[in-house]
């Protein structure tokens, strides 16, 4: 294909995309805090997301709700008119063997199941808990399952059929509690078959159950990443949910267009992926399930279905687009598919890499003249999910400005400001975390989320924040002085760019930093060296130990998502990747270091 300048694609118009207008409330305290407003309504919306959702059934009726391939490989369709019977019967059959309140965890992939019990689950008043099939087939003594299953004390257990998780389930979950599965033959406890519940017959009690909502109650509990502990636990109300889906809707809606087509891999057991069920089939689109993921040999699935299905909204975490990049370099048919409508890119998890955000824009202006709107946004469990967004033309990477009802609360912290955050969609506390509680709400009731950010423009707001550090990723060397983890891991990759996809920082009470990296199949052909050099020349950049790095290995086995180094939606557990590959690591502080070691 014709290589375009990077002046020539960087002076393309962007494709048209309609966005919130930038209209920001800046209330400016004397102690230097900052609470940020947008002045755009939140707008009327339906509260009751079961509700919700038989509208939009009754309203789209035989068009196609979710497509997932079949054992043929071939995309099976669930028109709403079918997908809502069978929530009808579902919600029937848990109206008469779970207690209003009760407590459904869910332990299966993506799927037509997975959306019929969400939805069902919302109808008959029982708290959905989806929790990752990762936790019972991680092996050992599944300490993360047995807390969650503790702490939620479910009713009844929605498996997927798979001998060795129904073994680790039956092992951690209470004698009472009943499972459904496709295979009860491989569960030794009260089970019953997913066929008998999808074949209740749904009585006038569903649409009593539906009308008798209460939106304040609690409708699902989600998990925290637990990247450095036990997951928490998060209860979300009907309310927060249906506010959150707003927020995003006035937002970016019109741009990312829910009702129409979107291709997504998002895990649902997680806020963001959750977020998309709802938001697709709410506003009546056709979600294609996904099954591919941003690792190697599994983001093929993803490739395949981008080739065939043309979107406008596509969103990945920064992995995936560079994979995505790698792949588009060599098939000109997924440029032609992927661009022919795409109207907005989302990324969240981490920071994209310059060099793919330039290559996705070069494909773009080839394919169709223009650039691609490209966002990204701000969020968290504790907030149902995002609820901070670019939402205006921009080449610079932030966390945006607030949306709708949401207000963002900045307090001074060295040159920085903690964000604190209140509104609708943010939750109440942590299930059964009285002493958490009391710490993470301030004074005014705004959520302290642990994270830092600046402004783009401190003399300008409306340009939106930039995301500056996690104080959980702030460690100590040990000579006292901090190292900055998210800045300084950003600068990294920028720095080696686009030699690497992700680095470690390593390791705390350290005498100095040394790095961890996995290298990019452009650093194939480098030795190591060359990444040394540019380590070399960063470090003329820094000032103080806290920032330089010593030593660097490069890492030849992908993220392992056994042993939890990377989660479900493609991000990096820090602590994780220093624990599991601690002889790596211990080579990187070895007095006399072998020759896989980098000395910088």
């Amino acid at each position: 294909m014709t290589q375009i300048q990077p002046a020539s694609f960087r002076d393309a118009p962007f494709r048209e995309a309609q966005f919130m207008p930038v209209t920001l409330d800046v209330e400016r305290r004397n102690d230097g805090t900052v609470i940020l407003r947008s002045r755009v309504e939140l707008g009327e919306y339906e509260p009751n997301l079961a509700q919700a959702f038989t509208k939009t059934a009754e309203r789209c009726g035989a068009k196609p709700a979710l497509a997932v391939r079949n054992s043929d490989e071939n995309w099976e369709y669930t028109s709403y008119a079918d997908l809502k019977h069978s929530v009808d019967a579902a919600t029937q059959w848990l109206i008469d063997n779970v207690p209003r309140g009760g407590v459904m965890v869910m332990m299966i992939s993506n799927g037509l199941t997975a959306a019929t019990m969400t939805f069902a689950a919302y109808a008959a008043g029982v708290i959905l808990c989806p929790v990752s099939t990762t936790f019972g087939l991680t092996g050992g003594d599944h300490v993360r399952l047995r807390h969650v299953l503790a702490k939620t004390r479910p009713d009844v257990i929605v498996l997927e059929s798979n001998p060795k998780l129904a073994a680790a389930v039956v092992s951690c979950a209470g004698d009472d509690v009943a499972i459904i599965t496709t295979d009860t033959q491989t569960v030794n406890r009260r089970a019953f078959s997913l066929s008998s519940v999808l074949a209740t017959t749904p009585t006038s009690a569903v649409v009593k159950a539906i009308a008798n909502i209460d939106p304040e109650n609690t409708v699902s509990y989600m998990l925290t990443s637990g990247s450095t502990g036990l997951p928490k636990i998060v209860p979300q109300s009907m309310a927060a949910t249906a506010a959150c889906g707003q927020q995003a809707l006035v937002a970016i809606g019109r741009a990312a267009d829910w009702g129409g087509v979107i291709v997504d891999w998002l895990p649902w057991h997680h806020a963001a992926g959750a977020s998309v069920l709802r938001s697709t089939l709410l506003q009546g689109g056709t979600l294609y399930v996904d099954d591919g993921k941003p690792l190697p040999g599994l983001f093929d699935q993803t490739i395949r279905n981008l080739r065939e299905i043309p979107i406008a909204y596509f969103s990945n975490v920064p992995l995936g687009y560079s994979m995505l990049v790698e792949a588009m370099e060599q098939d000109p048919l997924l440029r032609r598919t992927f661009f022919s409508k795409m109207r907005l890119m989302l990324y969240g998890g981490a920071g994209l890499q310059q060099h793919v955000f330039d290559r996705l824009q070069e494909f773009a202006v080839a394919e169709t003249g223009y650039r691609i709107h490209m966002t990204t946004g701000y969020g968290m469990t504790e907030t149902v999910t995002g609820c901070m967004v670019i939402h205006y033309p921009t080449e610079q990477v932030g966390i945006g400005l607030p949306t709708p009802g949401l207000e963002v609360k900045l307090v001074p912290q060295d040159a920085r400001f903690a964000v604190r955050l209140r509104g609708p969609n943010v939750m109440r506390g942590y299930l059964d975390e009285p002493e958490k509680n009391m710490e993470v709400f301030d004074e005014e009731g705004f959520y302290r989320t642990g994270d830092l950010a600046v402004f783009s423009d401190a003399n300008n707001p409306e340009k939106g924040l930039v995301f500056a550090g996690r104080q959980s990723e702030e460690f100590k060397l040990s000579n006292g002085t901090w190292v900055y983890g998210g800045s300084l891991r950003a600068a990294l990759l920028e720095a080696l760019d686009p030699l690497v996809s992700e680095v470690v920082l390593c390791d705390d009470d350290r005498e100095f930093l040394t790095l961890l990296a996995w290298p990019t199949a452009h650093a194939s052909d480098q030795p190591l060296g060359t990444i040394v050099n540019r380590l070399r020349d960063f470090n003329r950049t820094q000032q103080g130990a806290s920032a330089i790095i010593r030593r660097v290995a490069l890492l030849d086995q992908p993220p392992n998502v056994d042993a939890q180094e990377i989660s479900d939606k493609g991000t990096i557990n820090r602590r994780a990747v220093i624990d599991g590959r601690h002889e790596i690591v211990s080579r990187l502080y070895a007095a006399e270091p072998d020759d896989g070691i980098g000395i910088v």
